[in-house]
């Protein structure tokens, strides 16, 4: 059995990502003080939602910059795959916290809905430019990462939320200024929620098939296992697994059988090298032998 690991440089990718997450979190800190005080002083519902969901994300982030620091440890003799995982974990806990503030502003709609308050229409117009503005910079520099990293797709979550509460903000104070009607507040803020718990799904759908080991979703099991089966000198396949330690660490391993031993190096090489380089999976683990050895006896994949 012989185990290929193919190592991509992700270092700068990941300083790139970290100085990126250090800016947002500075931002977002700073107008979370401000959306909080003018949510309290335009008594807007809509703007203390999204200052709650601001408040997600600062732990969001500061979780992700965690992860990142913590998934580029060494790997040690209790933890041989290191701290990759972590990233995953962190994913989850934000996509918790996502469900969490949505029922929190279902709760808080719920109650203007039977008491509307008087909202200041004007200054939570203003409020909510800026703290759209922020939202949209702050997905500016993580949408590609957030394409690539789970982790980062969660605080990437985290920032469309709010960038949704912010225009759902400025609708109901042009809504409100030109009809009076304060229960677009509440309104806006249970579609804001309803948007909310709809990253947070798809948040969570991902995090668990990493944690169930489930073939991630931009790969062809069965696709690999032709192309595998292709190679010269294999005669059958079985056992194949793949699937991810973390976003952007995929694994592989299988039994291979040959029809001549004597080629089996010949043979790894050519399948870890298409392996990697056609299907882009880092880690490679198989175990070639013949016919005679009986492992794939029962689970033969014939060409």
């Amino acid at each position: 059995m012989e185990h290929h690991h193919y190592n991509h440089n992700h270092a700068p990718f990941r300083k790139t990502v970290r100085s990126r997450l250090r800016l947002i979190l500075i931002l977002t800190s700073f107008f979370f003080v401000v959306e909080v005080l003018g949510g309290l002083w335009t008594h807007s519902l809509a703007l203390l939602s999204d200052a709650g969901h601001m408040l997600s994300d600062m732990f969001a982030l500061g979780l992700s910059l965690f992860a990142f620091w913590l998934s580029s440890k060494k790997p040690s003799p209790t933890k041989t795959y290191g701290y990759y995982r972590f990233e995953v974990v962190a994913a989850f806990i934000n996509g918790i916290l996502l469900i969490l503030i949505a029922l929190w502003i279902f709760q808080e709609a719920y109650s203007r809905f039977q008491h509307p308050a008087t909202v200041k229409s004007m200054p939570m117009f203003f409020i909510a430019i800026i703290g759209l503005m922020i939202n949209l910079l702050g997905i500016y520099l993580l949408l590609k990462a957030g394409k690539e990293n789970l982790n980062i797709k969660g605080a990437l979550f985290h920032l469309m939320g709010d960038a949704a509460g912010s225009v759902g903000a400025i609708t109901a104070a042009v809504a409100i200024s030109v009809t009076g009607w304060m229960l677009f507040d509440p309104l806006v803020s249970v579609l804001i929620g309803l948007l909310i718990i709809y990253s947070a799904w798809r948040l969570l759908w991902d995090v668990v098939n990493i944690l169930m080991q489930g073939v991630p979703p931009h790969i062809d099991l069965e696709s690999i296992k032709q192309a595998m089966l292709s190679v010269d000198g294999v005669t059958g396949l079985c056992d194949l697994h793949i699937w991810s330690l973390t976003s952007q660490v995929d694994s592989l391993s299988a039994h291979v059988v040959v029809e001549d031993m004597g080629r089996n190096k010949e043979i790894l090489r050519k399948l870890t090298r298409l392996i990697n380089k056609e299907f882009g999976i880092n880690h490679v683990t198989l175990q070639i032998e013949d016919e005679g050895l009986g492992t794939c006896k029962l689970f033969l994949a014939e060409r």
